[in-house]
């Protein structure tokens, strides 16, 4: 049994022990204001139970994410935390079938081959020099993360900055140009990622955890934009400094890449019916968001287009399911069901009363929330870092009169932002798996990343946001 493992038994071992603890042992998780008349005294105190055993499974992925979330779904009422019904009524939020149309477009787009097509002729612009085509790299992954799911775009962009580095005979490990091309990819994805609600689930877990918190808040998809455009501007710049520092003169030319990104664009010839109306329908469905989101729902507008998807015959369902990542909704429903009990029994509140003091300053709290969003989510899954985080976060902030919006951004966006381990993020797993570069690299790179984000995330939270205070609704 390597070190590795043996870690990972200390601490499901752990987990399950304190679990065992908090489900026999008497009540003494009591918080100020009692459980609903559907749960027992108890119940708080199992559902803490619940989330020790999940966040082990989730820290060391001893069972696939997915997996963890079908069976943080289970335990709620098996540990008698609420009822059955209730427990998997969490489950169906809007927020989940949100996501699903959501990855269904991005799918269609895959399978019709729109999104290889935008990739082409992205990185087709930027093909002229070394510098210029990192620099394609990164922009093109980070606004491409914007409209679709992050992991959606390093998948399908991954093939071809393979072949871009087949085309230029880049050796793996030893060269430097391989590595900053993949690098630039997970970190131009991640960047692009907290840019809109589209990039990944963490802001629809975040909006889904903030209705629960402030069923009249209403954030739209321009406010959201509006909030994290300076971060995804100055990160990604940032990125692309850093990465073309790391660049020796291993390569000089790049015109074997010019020739091979020539060749595919015209390979694909003229665009085909399908995808001119997927684009459309992208398109109409962005502009749905923006101006009718809010009054009608995101996730009603993103049903309604995945339904629009076979309505107009762009994709068959066949070749659409295949692309959607089922596995980040059963994830994602878990996590959000689990946040959503720990809520209702008051388990997170008796939390943030006892290890949080009532003498701590505001300021001191926000600065911290950042922090503690960006360590846990190298940790595990950051969506499952935010269903965590957040519902503390507002435990601890609602009575120092902190807006919770503030607060949701400034979790939700630095979770996104994982820069340094190769299972952070799913774009990180994937270009790791290029073997351009080791996990020690990744680390030494990828650290001063996280370092950076968390100044410019705590720089646009005292400098930039309360600037925009009127426009997103938030009194600073």
């Amino acid at each position: 049994m390597s070190g590795k493992q043996l870690i990972k038994l200390v601490i499901l071992l752990a987990a399950a022990i304190v679990a065992v603890v908090l489900v026999v042992a008497d009540t003494f998780v009591v918080p100020d204001n009692p459980p609903s008349p559907l749960m027992t005294p108890a119940s708080a105190q199992r559902a803490l139970a619940v989330f020790v055993i999940c966040m082990a499974l989730w820290l060391t992925s001893y069972i696939p994410l997915a997996v963890t979330g079908l069976l943080a779904i289970a335990l709620i009422p098996i540990f008698g935390v609420m009822p059955r019904r209730e427990a998997f009524a969490l489950f169906g939020n809007s927020a989940v079938f949100f996501l699903l149309g959501v990855f269904l477009l991005a799918a269609a787009m895959m399978a019709t081959g729109l999104s290889k097509r935008m990739t082409l002729v992205f990185l087709q612009r930027f093909d002229r020099t070394p510098n210029s085509l990192v620099l394609g790299v990164v922009v093109s992954a980070a606004f491409l993360a914007l409209w679709m799911p992050a992991h959606a775009v390093a998948a399908m962009m991954f093939p071809i900055i393979v072949e871009i580095a087949d085309a230029l005979k880049l050796p793996k490990q030893r060269g430097s140009y391989g590595k900053v091309l993949f690098l630039g990819l997970a970190w131009g994805a991640t960047i692009g990622s907290v840019g809109t609600f589209l990039g990944g689930a963490r802001a629809p877990v975040a909006l889904e955890l903030l209705h629960d918190a402030d069923p009249d808040r209403k954030v739209s998809f321009l406010t959201w934009m509006l909030a994290a455009a300076p971060i995804v501007v100055i990160m990604a710049t940032i990125a692309v400094f850093w990465l073309r520092r790391q660049m020796t003169d291993d390569v000089k030319d790049i015109r074997a890449a010019t020739r091979m990104l020539d060749e595919r664009v015209k390979h694909l010839g003229p665009m085909t019916g399908g995808e001119r109306r997927l684009a459309v329908l992208g398109l109409l469905t962005v502009a749905a968001w923006v101006v009718i989101g809010t009054s009608v729902g995101l996730e009603i507008v993103a049903l309604v287009s995945a339904c629009g998807l076979f309505l107009l015959k762009i994709a068959p369902w066949q070749q659409v399911q295949g692309y959607v990542n089922w596995g980040v909704l059963l994830m994602y429903g878990g996590a959000v069901a689990l946040a959503s009990a720990l809520t209702q029994t008051g388990a997170v509140q008796w939390l943030a009363d006892t290890f949080v003091g009532p003498d701590v300053p505001k300021v001191v709290i926000m600065a911290m929330l950042p922090v503690v969003a960006i360590v846990l989510t190298e940790c595990i899954s950051n969506t499952a870092a935010v269903a965590v985080v957040l519902p503390i976060a507002y435990s601890v902030c609602a009575p120092l009169g902190i807006d919770m919006l503030i607060v949701t951004l400034a979790v939700t966006i630095p979770a996104g932002l994982a820069f340094s381990l190769p299972i952070s993020s799913p774009p990180n797993a994937i270009s790791f798996s290029s073997g351009y570069y080791g996990v020690r690299q990744a680390v030494r790179l990828g650290v001063p990343m996280s370092i950076v984000s968390l100044i410019v995330v705590w720089l646009v939270m005292l400098l930039y946001w309360p600037l925009i205070g009127p426009l997103i609704g938030v009194k600073m």
